[in-house]
């Protein structure tokens, strides 16, 4: 059974179809070199309109397989178009382009946005494939969130020093593969240093890891501020310090549209004790922040 195409993609073809060819030659042309069968353009009467047979033609493809292909390779060499050769000459020629222009560009915009929708899917299904395979290894190991705790357990009595602070940052993305969230480990970019970053619906996070003694301070607030700040405008930021943080670093956090969220020791051991996902979590602080400005809400309070 062939695939089913969207309405509002289908309009958008044929709307850009309409508004690039204005002679029937061309558009004739065009069809043969996408796929269309010669066989089926013959049946294009003198007296049909371009709108007519456009419209015939959709609801043929649309029955095979072959057919969708035809007009998913239509939609690709429309939107890839940067000239409108058939509009030049006429009298109203800048009128036309402008609409054949709006008309392949909106058609580019849908198909890109379905090409980012179509990534985000694959690397969820990377991610689960990954977390699969994750969990199957510590089930022969027999290695589940109470070995996650445990391991926890046992970094926190090195908490503080660098390889404790490294085998943290480790120890984290694998809690992160557990709840399947799409991730990315560590990376540097503009000389600056990213502990990672995580997607939870749409929404990007980087994130910043403190496995220090110490409570982080404002200025490390601040610091990891700037660094979110320089992302793109829908990017926010989580910060998991281990010894949770000095009032003055929470109040700095804080404020109106703070792109901010802070997690402690209580968030991590509330996931560890699989009561609620790491999803859940980040929506429930993300919420909280959003109706008060707070940055901080406490695991006890979610």
């Amino acid at each position: 059974m062939a695939s089913r195409l969207p309405p509002h993609f289908l309009d958008l073809v044929a709307n850009a179809l309409l508004q690039s060819f204005w002679r029937r030659r061309a558009l004739h042309s065009f069809l043969r070199r996408v796929g269309i069968r010669e066989s089926f353009l013959a049946t294009w009467r003198q007296e049909e309109s371009k709108r007519d047979l456009i419209y015939r033609m959709f609801p043929v493809l649309e029955r095979t397989e072959a057919g969708t292909e035809a007009i998913q390779r239509m939609a690709r060499e429309l939107a890839d178009q940067t000239a409108f050769p058939d509009l030049e000459g006429w009298e109203e020629s800048v009128q036309m382009k402008a609409r054949a222009a709006t008309a392949v560009r909106d058609l580019s915009a849908y198909l890109a946005k379905q090409r980012q929708v179509f990534a985000d899917e694959k690397a969820q299904a990377e991610s689960r494939k990954r977390a699969q395979a994750m969990r199957e290894e510590r089930a022969r190991q027999q290695a589940d969130l109470d070995a996650l705790r445990a391991r926890l357990d046992g970094l926190a009595q090195r908490i503080g020093k660098q390889d404790a602070g490294y085998e943290f940052q480790g120890w984290f993305y694998e809690l992160v593969e557990y709840y399947e969230v799409v991730n990315r480990r560590p990376y540097v970019t503009a000389g600056r240093q990213i502990d990672g970053s995580l997607t939870v619906d749409g929404t990007t996070y980087i994130i910043e890891l403190k496995f220090t003694a110490e409570q982080a301070a404002a200025t490390d607030v601040d610091s990891f501020f700037k660094k979110t700040h320089d992302k793109a405008d829908n990017t926010m930021g989580v910060m998991v310090s281990m010894s949770g943080y000095s009032s003055v670093a929470v109040k700095g956090a804080s404020g109106p549209r703070t792109p901010l969220l802070l997690l402690d020791y209580g968030h991590l051991y509330r996931l560890l004790s699989g009561t609620i996902t790491l999803q859940e979590m980040v929506n429930r602080l993300r919420r909280h922040a959003s109706q008060t400005g707070e940055a901080y809400l406490p695991a006890a309070d979610l």
